[in-house]
């Protein structure tokens, strides 16, 4: 049995050499990118763009190494899934650089980012967040659903979703939406998948409050990313979707207030009690 596992041991090496050895590449050229980056500021949001992608291939290749321990060894790599989620996390950062990480505010307080990345058009932009939001779903079935990591990973996805939302061009994308224009499919696909994402985090951030933190600070993310989602409704005179997703605002901020308002009055009672106990 020992000879069996020194074997598969030897095997999982061999296969996942090729891969630290890319990702050895990787990391040397982030550095060079990022020493250019310290030196001047021309063409730093295409320099951000590259290092988000290296750092999305980097992130593919340690779940690899990862798929390649469960079916050669039996056991997941911890290590390869935690440095599958901190590339991903330094693309996101990089993205935010590129994009904003704004999320419920008027399109003209980011509009300048787009256009300082003319020459990534939209489509790149909509392949990117793809990749970006599928090595987060892999990153997240590899640590499984009980993961520690499961409130951390919330919040990348939730800034990913705002990513997504600040990559639409506002102005254009009415028009874009027409059927006989070039890209309409891929462009509907997007818009529809950042709505979702934007709806999921929202939900995601509710919930994290109501089973894990209790902090307001992410009640009051959940509300903006419902604000972000109304929007767009808006902007696509979509009244009804508008008029709902107010009201469902109204609810949560109430709750809060109302959560909040609990809390001080539970500690004000505490405190009471122990001034009355000396």
């Amino acid at each position: 049995m020992a000879k069996v596992k020194e074997e598969a041991k030897k095997k999982y090496f061999e296969r996942i050499a090729p891969y630290r050895k890319k990702i050895t590449e990787l990391k040397d050229k982030e550095h060079r990118i990022e020493a250019v980056l310290k030196g001047h500021n021309v063409g730093d949001p295409y320099k951000r763009l590259s290092l988000a992608e290296d750092n999305l291939t980097a992130a593919s290749y340690h779940l690899v190494m990862n798929s390649l321990s469960v079916s050669l060894l039996g056991v997941k790599n911890e290590g390869a899934l935690n440095d599958a989620k901190k590339s991903c996390s330094l693309a996101i950062i990089q993205l935010e650089k590129v994009f904003t990480d704004l999320i419920d505010v008027p399109f003209g307080d980011y509009e300048d980012y787009l256009k300082a990345t003319l020459s990534f058009n939209e489509m790149k932009r909509y392949d990117l967040i793809r990749k970006a939001g599928l090595a987060l779903s892999m990153v997240k079935t590899g640590y499984g659903e009980n993961s520690k990591w499961k409130w951390p990973m919330v919040d990348l996805d939730a800034r990913l979703a705002a990513i997504a939302k600040n990559c639409l061009d506002l102005k254009t994308l009415v028009q874009g939406m027409d059927p006989r224009n070039e890209g309409y499919r891929d462009r509907i696909e997007f818009f529809n998948l950042t709505r979702k994402m934007l709806q999921s985090a929202a939900d995601d951030y509710r919930l994290k409050y109501e089973v894990a933190t209790k902090r307001a600070d992410d009640f009051r993310k959940a509300i903006s990313f419902l604000g972000a989602l109304r929007r767009l409704s808006m902007m696509l005179g979509r009244q009804n979707e508008a008029i709902n997703l107010k009201r469902k605002i109204e609810i949560w901020k109430k709750k809060m207030d109302s959560d909040h308002k609990s809390r001080e009055d539970a500690s004000r009672i505490s405190r009471i009690g122990g001034m009355s106990n000396n």
